[in-house]
């Protein structure tokens, strides 16, 4: 089945796939780390691939920016596709001062500013959180291959240019260790559907420090974090 916003058909892609919100990280995903590759899409540039990692089917596409577009391709992917593992790996806005330039974050749990959780009409607040079984397992292969990670909460923002520029503070004293647009969405609709989601970022640029990194520099150098989520497949 082809869906409005993806042209593979029912077995084109993997039950893990891995999620950056550039397509063109998808594309080094795939051209780097995966063998026998094949493109299941590139509707609106939003590139998808499959191939295998160490044996194993795994398949990586783009989602774009922003929990709209997290929502309609994770929503698709489990819906239409029978993915069951959905892995987001992402840049980040540090929000602590011990949370450095190209540190990793696992997203334990996601709080927001969006009414996402609004169409399931609860009464109270969703908490949005990270499939357990993925989150420990990370965190394994992290600590198997040395690479130090932080554990804990993240913000997923509607908001990029908030008219607020210090409303991050608030987010800070409550201990959230980084910003992004995307994590919430995917918890959520894997949550709803009964199947698994992580989000493991690595951090970009620093609202405490003010330091960043390129944007070429996000497409290509984030190979630890690519590398522990390929180890979940």
């Amino acid at each position: 089945m082809t869906t409005a916003h993806n042209t593979a058909k029912k077995g084109d892609i993997a039950k893990t796939i891995l999620l950056p919100g550039d397509p063109l990280r998808a594309k080094f995903i795939a051209d780097t780390y995966l063998e026998d590759v094949k493109q299941f899409n590139a509707v609106r540039n939003m590139f998808g691939y499959t191939g295998t990692y160490k044996g194993k089917e795994i398949s990586v596409m783009g989602t774009g920016m922003g929990m709209p577009s997290m929502g309609i391709y994770s929503y698709e992917l489990i819906h239409f596709y029978d993915v069951e593992n959905l892995i987001r790996v992402g840049s980040c806005g540090s929000y602590q001062e011990d949370v450095k330039i190209h540190d990793i974050i696992l997203g334990q749990g996601a709080c927001t500013n969006s009414n996402f959780a609004s169409q399931y009409n609860l009464p109270g607040t969703y908490s949005a959180i990270a499939s357990f079984n993925l989150l420990e397992k990370a965190k394994k292969i992290a600590d198997k291959k040395g690479y130090e990670v932080k554990v804990g909460n993240i913000l997923s923002s509607d908001i990029f240019y908030n008219d607020q520029p210090e409303v991050w503070q608030k987010w800070a004293d409550i201990g959230v260790l980084g910003v992004e647009m995307e994590a919430y969405a995917l918890y959520a609709n894997a949550a709803k559907a009964g199947v698994n989601a992580l989000t493991i970022l690595t951090v970009s640029d620093s609202l405490v420090s003010k330091e960043e990194i390129s944007p070429e520099d996000r497409q290509t150098s984030f190979t630890k974090m690519m590398e522990i989520a390929l180890e979940l497949a």
